[in-house]
């Protein structure tokens, strides 16, 4: 390293003839993937680079939200609770990244945003079909939700397959009654293709668990573990639910979403969802 010129060396063995190589840029698809963002204000407003690029990062965070909760489910069916818990702590990782970066585009004032909204014309957050994957994946199914994308096969085949899947709940409670804890038949049988609601039968179940887990170690302690890593993946989810609203709120206040919905109050009301309730209701009868 050269001090005086405050510059670092190449180092001999560095290979820099790159041609007939497979290279950084080639490898990650950087052509096509930093030549995908296309702003359709005219003239061309700055601030859309970044609306654009935000939307993109979160899908590319999606589409690693899936794949990890896709191998998780078959982890657990495969009764490999250690390594499905590996994915679900990256899914955990993935969420935290999500939820910080609603504060970048939190720094789009209301007046820099509709100078290019117009563009946007209906296009919105709300046709996410890896959204709604992450959702079915973990037990917030709605069939009816499959019309968005009916002008998209790809998209309403994918999403149409996860529907039919077992959630990563559902998962998880098969493996429980696999290893003899007493998972209600209504649970284990029922219609995979609906959103779970709360099972009042369920909760014993969960609380025995917590309550002889005391001690790592103990007989339960995998199973324990695994409840309260789901119930950190939904308050995650919450978090960043929360987050979205906020930012919308700041940016558009109460004006009528680009997709046709109420917009802030229409997000509010996802924070009613939930995915796993007999985790959360467990809580009151523990130690009671």
């Amino acid at each position: 390293m050269s001090v005086e010129h405050n510059t670092r060396e190449i180092e001999d063995g560095v290979v820099t003839d790159l041609r007939e190589r497979m290279t950084y840029g080639s490898y990650l698809g950087l052509d096509s993937l930093l030549a995908s963002q296309h702003p359709r204000s005219r003239p061309e407003h700055h601030d859309e680079m970044l609306f654009i690029i935000q939307h993109q990062t979160t899908e590319l965070w999606l589409k690693l939200v899936i794949h990890e909760l896709d191998d998780a489910r078959r982890l657990l069916a495969a009764d490999d609770l250690g390594a499905a818990l590996k994915r679900i702590a990256r899914v955990k990782h993935i969420q935290e990244v999500l939820t910080q970066q609603w504060s970048v585009l939190a720094t789009l004032t209301p007046t820099e945003y509709a100078q290019f909204r117009g563009a946007l014309e209906g296009a919105s957050g709300f046709q996410s079909a890896q959204y709604r994957m992450v959702e079915f994946a973990l037990g917030n199914k709605h069939e009816r939700m499959l019309q968005v994308f009916e002008s998209s096969p790809a998209e309403h085949a994918a999403l149409a397959a996860e529907l039919e899947r077992p959630s990563l709940y559902d998962e998880f409670l098969r493996l429980l009654a696999r290893h003899g804890h007493d998972v209600p038949a209504e649970v284990l049988e029922r219609d995979v293709t609906k959103a779970h609601v709360y099972t009042e039968s369920l909760v014993p179940v969960l609380q025995r668990i917590y309550e002889g887990a005391a001690e790592p170690g103990a007989p339960d302690w995998r199973a324990y573990e695994t409840c309260e890593e789901l119930v950190d993946l939904e308050d995650n989810f919450q978090l960043w639910r929360f987050r979205h609203l906020r930012t919308v709120t700041r940016t558009i206040g109460r004006k009528t979403g680009t997709g046709g919905s109420s917009g802030v109050d229409f997000l509010a009301r996802a924070l009613d969802l939930t995915f796993f309730p007999e985790l959360y209701a467990v809580r009151t009868r523990i130690g009671t």
